[in-house]
């Protein structure tokens, strides 16, 4: 019974346990935050049950996919970029709106989201880059032009209508590149670049924008747009700026910093902010309890972009950190994990992957308590997903296939057994990853 459970459970056994926690996590948390969908299905079960089946497809496929080679990964690199480019492009010009945005696709009933499939895509090329133009004194100068040259080509599509998952991407693209050993100063001037790029979009979110805060509500303003849109069909400019109003009013409302009193805050404006510091405020610490949350039911994000809210809600700070933790433990395991890779790609790879999941998960919370404007980035692995939670099992898959190449191979078949069992106390060589990122593991 072991053994076929080990042929099932392959790869490091940590990352497994911090990917059950997270799925037990979500499982009771969507569940408790589902009440809204509960309430316009009819059926009390029916959210809960397709997320469950949305996990089991998900473990399923990555199941699959941590019993493929490292190698046949860079095989497909190619393939997943034109498939993320050719699909960006269409999501801009027919994708399905939702709550303002044009970022899906749908296919056979069921929505996709391109950007998803483009982050993995993009970090494929990226660690193949590095690895192949790796010297003794680090990446070669022209390794920064070809990242770079890739990155803008996924990154402009996804911009327009997805600017968070934009700029999360390109974070992960900068620590890629510092721990591939990419010259400092072209690092440096590449973060001062895009600071002043940054800067210049603002102002101009700040010029073209729609003053969102004239609206009485962010639901009469989509409205308004949508019926605007059935009226005449919309300009290829006004396709590119239709999200400036709303970037426009989280940016001003993240920015004000005037202390509202209780009786005069708008709830129908700034429904989200509020309730999401009233469910964290109202968990006094301890926390309710699982299923006991009360501002679910006012969230309507409350299983997707806000669901680290109601974790605080009703399972205190205790819970929250310890959820935090979890992503904290993927970085550091997958960097263990990098570590004793004998080769280069597959450790890029790998922390590629990790960077992107908690980078994501972090800037998740910390919109939730505050400290980031809104934006629709879910919480990975807990939040209520379709395709997004499949294909970050898939991520995580992913490491746990380089995690089974990543153990030092046994010198005989006699000692097989208690080689793959002591490889952590095997001392590695250093290797040009570990010179980098060893000092940080």
């Amino acid at each position: 019974m072991n053994k076929k459970l080990g042929n099932i459970f392959k790869g490091d056994k940590v990352i497994w346990m911090i990917f059950f926690f997270l799925c037990m996590i979500s499982i009771v948390e969507v569940y408790s935050a589902s009440s809204s969908l509960s309430y316009k299905g009819g059926n009390y079960w029916s959210p809960i049950l397709k997320h469950c089946g949305i996990l089991a497809v998900g473990t399923f496929m990555m199941i699959l996919v941590l019993n493929v080679k490292c190698k046949y990964f860079k095989l497909v690199t190619p393939f997943l970029l034109l498939f993320s480019f050719i699909t960006l492009l269409v999501v801009l010009v027919a994708g399905e709106t939702t709550n303002g945005a044009n970022r899906w696709i749908g296919f056979l009933g069921i929505q996709f989201q391109p950007s998803e499939l483009a982050k993995g895509a993009l970090i494929l090329a990226i660690a193949q880059i590095l690895s192949a133009m790796q010297t003794d004194k680090g990446a070669d100068d022209k390794a920064f032009r070809y990242i770079l040259s890739v990155s803008a080509i996924m990154l402009a599509p996804i911009a327009p209508e997805n600017l968070s998952t934009a700029m999360l991407i390109g974070a992960t693209v900068v620590l890629m590149m510092f721990i591939g050993r990419v010259p400092l100063r072209q690092i440096g001037k590449l973060i001062g670049g895009v600071a002043i790029v940054v800067i210049f979009a603002i102002a101009m979110v700040f010029l073209v924008g729609d003053d969102v805060e004239k609206e009485v509500s962010e639901k009469q303003v989509l409205t308004e747009r949508v019926e605007v849109a059935a009226d005449e069909p919309p300009s290829a400019l006004s396709k590119l700026t239709h999200r400036m109003g709303t970037w426009k009013s989280r940016f001003k409302r993240f920015l004000n910093n005037e202390e509202i009193p209780p009786e005069k805050f708008d709830l129908d404006k700034d429904a989200q902010i509020g309730h999401a510091n009233i469910a964290i405020v109202s968990s006094n610490i301890v926390g309710k309890g699982p299923g006991n949350s009360t501002e679910r039911d006012f969230l309507s994000q409350a299983f997707s972009d806000f669901i680290y809210a109601i974790i605080i809600e009703e399972m205190g700070i205790g819970g929250a950190t310890i959820v935090a933790l979890l992503y904290v433990f993927l970085l550091f395991r997958t960097g263990k994990i990098a570590y004793r890779c004998e080769n280069a790609f597959p450790a890029f790879l790998a922390m590629g992957i990790a960077l992107m999941l908690v980078i994501q998960a972090l800037f998740n919370m910390m919109v939730a308590v505050g400290l980031a404007p809104v934006t629709g980035q879910p919480l990975p692995l807990v939040s209520k997903g379709g395709t997004s939670t499949i294909i970050n099992c898939i991520y995580i898959g992913v490491i746990l296939s380089i995690s089974r190449s990543a153990k030092k191979k046994p010198s005989s078949s006699a000692d097989a057994d208690n080689d793959i069992e002591d490889y952590a106390l095997t001392p590695i060589p250093q290797t040009q990853f570990t010179q980098r990122i060893s000092p940080n593991i």
